[in-house]
C-alpha cells in the first residue's frame, strides 16, 4: 500500500495530464499561436504530393506544426499540434466573420439610439 501523500501526488499529476489533454483538444480551433508544450508553431509542408499528376500546386499539404513535434510524439501523448492549414484558416475566417457580424449589429443598435427623436 502506498503512502496517502504519494497517492495524492500521483492523482494530482494524472489530473493535470487529463486537464491538459482537454486544453489541447479545445485549442485546436483556428490558427494556433503556441503549442501546449510551449513550442513555437511553424508552417510545414508535407513532402509527399497530394496528387501525383498535379504540377501547378505546392508539393504537398500545408500544416501548422509545433517545432518540437515528431510523428512519434503526436501518436504517443497528443500534446503537440499538427493542424491542417486549410482547416485552421477556415475556422479563423469563420470566427472573424462572426465578430464582424456582432460588431455590425452593435453599431446598428447604437445608430438607432442616436437617431431617435
Amino acid at each position: 500500500m502506498t503512502h496517502p501523500y504519494q497517492e495524492m501526488k500521483d492523482m494530482k499529476k494524472l489530473k493535470q495530464h487529463y486537464d491538459m489533454l482537454g486544453f489541447v483538444a479545445d485549442a485546436q480551433y483556428g490558427i494556433p499561436t503556441r503549442c501546449p508544450c510551449e513550442g513555437e508553431i511553424k508552417q510545414d509542408v508535407s513532402p509527399n504530393p497530394k496528387y501525383l499528376l498535379d504540377f501547378d500546386t505546392l508539393p504537398g499539404r500545408r500544416y501548422f506544426t509545433c517545432k518540437n513535434v515528431t510523428m512519434l510524439n503526436v501518436l504517443d501523448n497528443g500534446m503537440h499540434f499538427r493542424h491542417p492549414w486549410a482547416f485552421g484558416v477556415e475556422e479563423e475566417v469563420k470566427s472573424l466573420r462572426r465578430q464582424v457580424d456582432d460588431m455590425a449589429e452593435e453599431i446598428a443598435k447604437l445608430k438607432s439610439l442616436i437617431t431617435r427623436p
